[in-house]
């Protein structure tokens, strides 16, 4: 049984076996979540990004997390170079993701609320997605056993909460 947890805060301050960071195809790390975990792990994870990249939107690689508390950086794919996303490209970066996390036999992962950024994906629809998609995982053999969504502001750590919160989930 995988536990959720929502927090509001830095996904880059967790200590967690990995942070997924919401990527585009080519691995380059730029602004949003993918800049402040280059600022924060140091420039060697996009290096080791963008040699392992491109790959196809929705797909997922890992990387080692730099100077985060992390051990990996788990790249989601959620966008083009165009930077626009929609809800088939969330569910299936939110799902290579979970699945890069079994491939590496980690325990604890920590999502940001893919393509809500540059992307401009609304975050209610974003919330339900990726946890439909973390749930729909969960009934399967995995090694994790801790997934945490992490919201940098209030307003977005808020719409997460109440979606979680649902009677529908």
């Amino acid at each position: 049984m995988i536990k959720i947890e929502i927090r509001k805060g830095d996904i880059t301050m967790l200590a967690v076996d990995a942070i997924v960071n919401a990527a585009n195809n080519r691995m380059l790390m730029g602004g949003g979540v993918a800049g402040a975990i280059k600022r924060a792990g140091g420039k060697i994870i996009e290096d080791e990004a963008v040699k392992k990249g491109p790959i196809p939107i929705g797909a997922a690689l890992a990387t080692k997390a730099g100077n985060l508390n992390a051990r990996y950086v788990i790249h989601a794919a959620v966008m083009g170079m165009d930077f626009q996303t929609d809800a088939e490209k969330i569910r299936k970066s939110t799902y290579n993701s979970l699945l890069q996390a079994d491939e590496l036999g980690i325990k604890s992962i920590a999502f940001p609320a893919l393509g809500t950024g540059v992307g401009g994906f609304p975050f209610a629809e974003c919330a339900r997605i990726m946890q439909q998609e973390v749930m729909d995982y969960a009934k399967d053999k995995t090694s994790l056993e801790k997934v945490v969504f992490v919201l940098y502001d209030e307003p977005a750590y808020r719409i997460f909460k109440k979606e979680m919160e649902s009677p529908e989930r």
